[in-house]
C-alpha cells in the first residue's frame, strides 16, 4: 500500500468543499485560493486547482470577473453563486457527518 497515494486521494476528495468555503468568504483570484489551501496544509498545485475551478464554474457553483492589477496583467476573481452556497451547505453537512463517523470508529 502506498500511504502517500492514499493521503493524496483523501485531500483530493475534499478540495471542492475547501475551494467553495474559501471563495465564500470573499471573491478571490487563483493565487489567493492556492495560498489559503497551502496554509491549511492541503498541498495543492496550480495544475490541480485550475481544472477544479473550471469544473465548479461550469457547474454554475462559481462565476468570475476580471479586474485590473497594479502588479501585472488583469486577474480573474472567482465568486460563489447562490447554487454554490447551497452546494457548500450540503457538502459541509456531509463532511461533518463523515468526519464524525470516522472519529467514532477511530475512538
Amino acid at each position: 500500500m502506498n500511504i502517500d497515494n492514499t493521503k493524496a486521494q483523501m485531500r483530493k476528495g475534499i478540495l471542492e468543499l475547501c475551494i467553495l468555503a474559501t471563495i465564500s468568504q470573499k471573491p478571490q483570484y487563483s493565487s489567493e485560493i492556492l495560498t489559503q489551501l497551502k496554509a491549511a496544509k492541503l498541498l495543492v498545485v496550480e495544475g490541480t486547482l485550475y481544472p477544479l475551478l473550471t469544473r465548479l464554474k461550469n457547474a454554475k457553483l462559481l462565476e468570475y470577473h476580471w479586474e485590473e492589477s497594479n502588479s501585472g496583467p488583469p486577474r480573474k476573481y472567482f465568486k460563489i453563486t447562490a447554487k454554490g452556497k447551497e452546494t457548500l451547505k450540503e457538502l459541509t453537512l456531509s463532511w461533518e457527518n463523515l468526519a464524525n463517523a470516522v472519529q467514532e470508529i477511530l475512538d
